[in-house]
């Protein structure tokens, strides 16, 4: 599919991925240094499934689906590189995200974000809405 920006970016569902690389991501997109994260093993027994964005070999999005085995998933872990963001890159990590939790039976697909994401979940990826709650652990 060709981004915003005029790129080819090829979109996976449980598309290959090195853990160096979706750290090297993460921090990126959550403003930190890289850590040194075992994505592979948890992806592979809590998720669904994620979606990775390449543009070539370079990873340039990613999301995870974790669920709860039945009629729940979840989207976490949005990531788009810099250069790539406000491109539609983000907005079609969900697209796939939803196809796919729909395909697998899930009825409801549930996000969290910070305030100033409201506009892309809600406006740019279709989500309503709803009271929820929450405690901080830690």
């Amino acid at each position: 599919m060709t981004d915003a920006r005029g790129g080819v970016i090829d979109y996976t569902w449980r598309g290959p991925f090195t853990n160096r690389e979706v750290n090297a991501l993460h921090g990126e997109a959550f403003g930190h240094e890289p850590g040194e994260h075992d994505w592979r093993a948890r992806l592979e027994r809590y998720s669904l499934g994620w979606v990775c964005a390449r543009d070539g070999a370079l990873l340039v999005g990613f999301v995870n689906v974790p669920w709860d085995g039945a009629a729940h998933a979840f989207v976490m872990d949005t990531m788009v590189t810099g250069d790539a963001r406000r491109h539609g890159v983000g907005t079609k990590l969900v697209a796939v995200a939803t196809e796919h939790a729909r395909t697998a039976g899930c009825e409801w697909l549930h996000v969290d974000f910070e305030e100033h994401l409201t506009a892309f979940y809600l406006d740019g990826c279709g989500f309503r809405p709803t009271p929820a709650g929450l405690i901080r652990l830690a």
